[in-house]
């Protein structure tokens, strides 16, 4: 079952030319998700299973600062949700979500990234939406489809 996205959300989607079960190998490995979602960020951790763990830095106001956290949801082809959470914490009162999804459509793959449930977060809830919907850019999706369509171009 999909994780029901929250309230307070970004979203950010592309179309590849490529059906879900291959986009879903740049899913599988550190190696792989290193190469397209290390982007703009550092990806420090990625454990690609439930219970492993989703570590990135980035640098912010001259200084590294890390997030992540679990994985909750990590179903192949379809879906992969970590829980985001600065460390060490930022007093948020719950973390908030990442979501991956994979869908095919039009003879290829929707994949849309979600940042959400920003509402558990506490008072401050809208201020750090603006930021986040601020932040949040379709670079990685980018790179992801590069990598993709790159390789079919190569094997055609």
């Amino acid at each position: 079952m999909a994780t029901e996205i929250g309230i307070l959300a970004v979203r950010r989607s592309i179309l590849i030319k490529a059906p879900p079960e291959r986009v879903w190998q740049e899913f599988e490995t550190f190696d792989r998700m290193h190469a397209w979602f290390g982007t703009g960020h550092r990806l420090l951790t990625y454990e690609p299973r439930v219970g492993g763990q989703v570590l990135l830095e980035v640098d912010h106001e001259g200084r590294p600062l890390q997030y992540g956290g679990p994985v909750l949801v990590f179903d192949p082809s379809r879906e992969l949700t970590f829980e985001s959470d600065w460390i060490p914490s930022q007093g948020w009162l719950e973390p908030t979500l990442v979501t991956i999804r994979l869908a095919g459509v039009l003879g290829g793959t929707l994949v849309e990234l979600f940042h959400h449930a920003i509402e558990r977060v506490g008072e401050d809830a809208a201020e750090q939406h603006a930021g986040f919907e601020a932040g949040w850019t379709t670079r990685h999706l980018e790179a992801l489809r590069a990598i993709v369509e790159g390789d079919a171009v190569r094997a055609g």
